[in-house]
């Protein structure tokens, strides 16, 4: 049943719209005296409604407010001139017109609908003056709801109300309408599944069978920022599993479902897939390291070979490592979260090179290989235990917990996060009286190697140990 509430009452206002009514009262007034009608809509008007009217009211106001009108383009930049503090119209041909007064931020768009072309990768954008038929044009019933402003009554045509009470994921319009206008619609489904605990229905989740294969048409840079939206809900896994089994994965992140195998088809241990889903929903929600759980085991399908005792994986973090660098390259990533999360795939097995015990000298080269990475890195080791032998695991922790006495004993005593040689090349270069080139390089090596294995001696003792090394090397070459 649809709702459409006419006059409501302020008591039975939501207490979370408050703030957003207060920094919405003057606009509205600007718009209405300008002859048009605005609305608020999209996330803001279904998560006050999921908080319900009793919840606490709060000053914060998250992300931008996403406000729909019958005015165009044109008209409301001419509105907004003169109260906004600053106007962009970077997607007034898309409809949208975004500006800014005092601390919040307004995003106010065009009645319009998107289509998609079929081959094309950009929406064709048609403006209209029903906000019905604007909000039969949205992706999901729980976000085709507007609250018209300023008196606040709530538009709510396809039961988004219903929908939000029974948990449940439908679309505006037939589901495969909805898809064939943006393709990353499907993706936005996974998303809201996982982060509302929403059930799709079957009609909803059959069009997704039906459409993945028009995610294509979709540009990298929108599937790569859905991905990373996904990635730091509180159960990613939700959403990953909807994109495997629906065959969207396969469109932009291939190497997932190829993860579905067995380790050791004789012994059936658990499949590389479950296995990394699961870690990525015992990583703490940070995108990068979420992304380096996903990534983790890529590299085990194009390693695994059989011997006696099983399936195993030789270099695996090696092969997945250069694997994540290709998948996020091809997604668009920026170079710098690219190297992070290759190096945390390519790091995640050098914990288990330890097994006989953390000495001084394999701690520093541990925490030298992380960097900056080391929490990262620790974490990620942590969430990769899934195995259900409790003794195991007891036993990983243990050992991680060990790990991360030694690196604070080994800080208390020496700079552990600054490991480089005690001299620089060019007091190299002066005692050993050498002109820049290799021969700096390899006593850089030595002197590095020298503080990993003994930790910090001072520059007069490195500087003997350089002239040492220096000596030995020349005799080794008069030889």
């Amino acid at each position: 049943m649809a709702h459409y509430l006419g006059e409501v009452p302020p008591v039975t206002v939501p207490a979370r719209f408050r703030p957003v009514l207060q920094a919405t009262d003057d606009l509205a007034a600007r718009f209405a005296r300008a002859g048009h009608t605005l609305y608020l809509v999209g996330g803001s008007v279904r998560d006050a409604l999921l908080q319900g009217p009793e919840a606490p009211a709060t000053d914060d106001i998250a992300g931008d407010i996403d406000l729909t009108t019958d005015a165009r383009p044109d008209e409301i930049e001419s509105i907004v001139s003169g109260w906004a503090d600053a106007v962009w119209t970077q997607g007034k041909r898309f409809g949208t017109v975004g500006c800014q007064r005092g601390p919040h931020r307004y995003e106010i768009t065009t009645h319009r609908a998107e289509v998609y072309e079929s081959e094309s990768r950009k929406p064709v954008v048609t403006f209209g003056d029903d906000i019905e038929a604007d909000l039969a044009r949205r992706d999901f019933t729980v976000n085709a709801m507007a609250l018209r402003l300023p008196d606040t009554a709530l538009l709510d045509p396809f039961d988004g109300i219903g929908d939000l009470a029974a948990r449940r994921l439908r679309t505006p319009l037939d589901p495969d309408v909805s898809f064939g206008e943006d393709p990353l619609r499907m993706l936005r489904a996974a998303r809201l599944m996982a982060r509302y605990g929403l059930e799709p229905d079957p009609k909803l989740v059959e069009a997704v069978r039906r459409g993945a294969g028009r995610l294509a048409i979709v540009s990298k840079e929108r599937i790569r920022d859905e991905l990373d939206r996904m990635m730091v809900v509180e159960r990613p896994s939700v959403a990953l599993w909807f994109v495997v089994e629906t065959g969207l994965a396969d469109q932009f992140v291939p190497e997932l479902p190829a993860l579905a195998l067995e380790q050791d088809p004789i012994h059936r241990h658990k499949d590389v897939l479950a296995h990394t889903l699961a870690v990525v929903d015992r990583t703490s929600p940070d995108r990068l390291l979420r992304l380096a759980a996903l990534f983790h085991d890529v590299g085990k399908p194009r390693t695994r070979s059989f011997g006696p005792g099983g399936a195993t994986f030789h270099h695996h973090e090696v092969v997945g490592a250069r694997m994540t660098r290709a998948r996020m390259e091809a997604l668009r990533y920026p170079s710098d979260e690219i190297a992070t999360v290759a190096r945390l795939v390519e790091l995640h097995l050098r914990f288990h090179t330890y097994q006989l015990g953390w000495t001084d000298r394999a701690v520093r080269r541990y925490v030298r290989d992380a960097g900056p990475l080391l929490d990262r890195l620790n974490e990620l080791t942590r969430s990769d235990c899934t195995t259900r032998n409790a003794a195991k695991a007891r036993a990983l922790a243990r050992r991680m917990d060990e790990l991360d006495r030694r690196i604070a004993e080994l800080r208390e005593k020496e700079s552990l996060d600054a490991l480089r040689p005690e001299l620089d090349g060019n007091e190299v270069m002066a005692r050993l009286g050498i002109p820049p080139g290799p021969l700096v390089g390899e006593a850089l090596s030595f002197l590095l190697d020298l503080r990993m294995d003994e930790g910090e001696l001072g520059k007069e003792e490195a500087g003997r140990r350089l002239d040492e090394w220096w000596g030995a090397r020349a005799g080794r070459a008069g030889s």
